[in-house]
């Protein structure tokens, strides 16, 4: 034990004689000397002298070879997070389903606290927004795909809370635009009731962290690899890239106009609690076609949110950009080498909980002046809600319609169904919703 104790004492010195050494930039024979004690060897190449960052590249390995020799582990490691001191403050005002399941389960949070995905993603992070923004649904996000596996003991309980779904089930995807079923019939009444149509989804590429915990550099590459796919869209899907940060006041005052321009950090949502704020605007931006009917935001809250839209109800029509285009955006990265984060339990992964599975919100505004005025606002988010159906007034949730009676419907789920799946559900409702108005 003593004699161990010497050599790691000795070993520890020698280390200082050489890295000081080297740092001061002293005589190189100095250098030579130490680590000749240490490894026996000699540091010259068979052509000459070698250089100072050889010298050193030689040094560490010698020096990892004597630390291994000695049992020392020279592995940095985080203080452990204290579960009783660290437990967050919960209190009646925090409404999320992640702040729910923590009460209801403490030991969750001292099973959780130290553990760290392996891009270094921390459970403290995942739920952070959650406690800074306690107005927030659902209260935690991932900061890489990773994470819904590592913190899986919050992550399933939240998504079988949001969306019903089952740690235990399967998704299923299917993108083919042709299996829509909209009769002639119908599509004249969405043609006469539906005021536009909007297809969304979000999108993370797979091996780069996602925005809650990325990097800058790994943040310029998902804009890199966006703007690659994006530049080579053709025929209706041709458009132009915008970097938020290198715009004309012209051109931003058009997006704003156009309503293009995606949310800012602010004290209330998502980007700013959950850390996906940092350095903005840096490779951040939008992409629109020519028509203004396929737009692209970057590095928002997810890498990718692809959206397809258009004036009247041709909801096929919407749903097939919104489909090629997707597609075609997943072509490119896999010709990079990448591809989309996509589990056969969860789907694609998305940064919130809220949207994994298909990641799809399929939307019309659709006139109800009448059925409004007969159920009001309560009773017509019921009857909606108990066909799968999201309904939305102007101001959001629970709010009053907008002008002609407007309201926006979508599929209310996310998951555990597939694309198709979910766009016909919405228009199946929305073909009921219209003749319950028309029998007002």
């Amino acid at each position: 034990c003593i004699y161990n104790t010497t050599c790691k004492l000795s070993y520890t010195y020698l280390l200082l004689i050489m890295f000081s050494a080297l740092s001061r930039n002293a005589a190189r024979t100095s250098v030579l000397a130490a680590s000749a004690v240490l490894a026996g060897t000699s540091f010259h190449h068979q052509n000459g002298f070698c250089s100072t960052s050889d010298q050193l590249s030689d040094i560490l390995k010698s020096v990892k070879a004597i630390e291994k020799d000695l049992g020392i582990d020279q592995t940095e490691t985080a203080p452990a997070v204290d579960p009783v001191g660290n437990f967050p403050v919960l209190t009646s005002k925090h409404k999320s389903l992640a702040v729910k399941v923590l009460k209801e389960n403490p030991d969750i949070y001292a099973k959780l606290c130290n553990k760290k995905t392996p891009m270094g993603f921390t459970f403290d992070h995942a739920i952070q927004a959650g406690l800074d923004a306690p107005h927030l649904g659902v209260g935690v996000v991932a900061g890489e795909p990773a994470a819904f596996e590592t913190f899986k003991e919050l992550m399933d309980p939240v998504i079988e809370g949001w969306h019903g779904y089952k740690p235990s089930d399967t998704h299923t995807s299917d993108m083919d635009y042709n299996k829509l079923k909209l009769t002639p019939e119908q599509a004249e009444k969405f043609d006469k009731y539906v005021v536009s149509t909007r297809i969304r989804a979000g999108r993370s590429i797979d091996g780069l962290a996602l925005p809650p915990s990325t990097d800058r550099k790994q943040r310029r590459k998902v804009e890199s690899l966006c703007v690659n796919a994006l530049s080579s869209m053709q025929g209706d899907l041709e458009g132009k890239y915008y970097p938020l940060g290198n715009m004309t006041k012209e051109e931003e005052q058009q997006l704003i106009d156009d309503h293009f321009l995606f949310q800012k950090p602010g004290p209330r949502n998502v980007l700013a609690n959950c850390g996906a704020g940092r350095d903005w605007p840096d490779a951040r931006g939008i992409f629109h076609n020519k028509e203004k009917t396929f737009l692209v935001w970057v590095n928002e809250e997810d890498h990718i949110r692809c959206i397809s839209m258009q004036n009247g109800g041709n909801v096929k029509e919407v749903f097939a950009r919104w489909a090629r285009a997707i597609n075609s955006i997943e072509e490119s990265l896999k010709s990079a080498g990448y591809g989309y984060a996509h589990t056969d339990h969860l789907g694609y992964i998305t940064t919130c909980p809220s949207n994994v599975g298909t990641g799809l919100r399929a939307s019309v505004m659709l006139k109800l002046p009448k059925l409004y005025k007969k159920l009001g606002v309560h009773a017509l988010e019921e009857l909606c809600d108990s066909m799968g159906l999201q309904a939305r007034g102007a101001k959001g949730e629970h709010s009053p319609p907008g002008p002609n009676g407007e309201f926006d419907i979508s599929n209310k789920g996310r998951i555990g169904a597939s694309e198709v799946a979910l766009v016909q559900r919405m228009i199946d409702g929305v073909d009921k919703l219209i003749a319950m108005e028309e029998a007002c």
